[in-house]
């Protein structure tokens, strides 16, 4: 039996980070795939406590809200850190990362034909800050917190990868942070995951817009 569910619609989106956190554990997940008619015309709304996907569900657990699932998982797993302190920093650069997943959303679903080319121009300015953080840390040579990698390393490795689509050669500017990223798709279960069809053939967003 698989360990997880996932309930999600047909694009990797928001549930692109726990699958690679998954992957690269060795953990097995069901995808139950959830088309928008759907979800338009069915009841499904109702399982989920604020009535939006991803659903994750363990056993009887039945959770929402993509960073809680990763938060969940981070400590099942022994991705959140060593203490409380890594623990915090931890949460912190999530949160940094979720700040800068909302503006890619708001240009992908809403500015696309009319954002693009600003958005694109201002990502040296909201890349720098996760790489001094790579610098303050080893100079870049572990992860984003302490020397084990983390729930929120696989969401801003996510999230550096679909800005590599939408804008290629856009980490050159950030070296250090182009290394890290290079380096931890590059662990061996997780580019297993990452270059299989469970990955390749599932778009990055519902609209096509990437």
């Amino acid at each position: 039996m698989p360990d997880y569910t996932i309930t999600y619609f047909p694009v990797r989106g928001r549930c692109s980070p726990m699958r690679m956190l998954l992957a690269d554990h060795g953990l097995t997940w069901k995808e139950d795939v959830v088309t928008k008619e759907q979800w338009a015309t069915g009841n499904m709304r109702d399982s989920c406590a604020f009535g939006q996907l991803p659903k994750f569900q363990d056993g009887d657990l039945v959770l929402v809200q993509s960073n809680t699932i990763l938060r969940y998982l981070g400590r099942q797993h022994n991705l959140y850190g060593k203490n409380v302190r890594e623990a915090t920093l931890i949460d912190m650069v999530n949160d940094g990362v979720e700040d800068l997943r909302i503006k890619y959303s708001i240009l992908i679903f809403k500015d696309y034909e009319t954002g693009k080319d600003t958005f694109i121009k201002n990502l040296p300015t909201e890349l720098k800050p996760f790489e001094n953080i790579l610098k303050k840390n080893n100079g870049g040579k572990d992860f984003l917190v302490g020397n084990q990698i983390s729930f929120a390393d696989y969401n801003l490795v996510d999230m550096l990868s679909n800005l590599e689509v939408l804008s290629p050669g856009c980490l050159k500017g950030t070296p250090v942070l182009k290394a890290y990223h290079d380096r931890v798709i590059s662990r061996p279960k997780l580019k297993a995951f990452l270059e299989s069809d469970a990955h390749k053939k599932v778009p990055i967003n519902g609209n096509g817009k990437q």
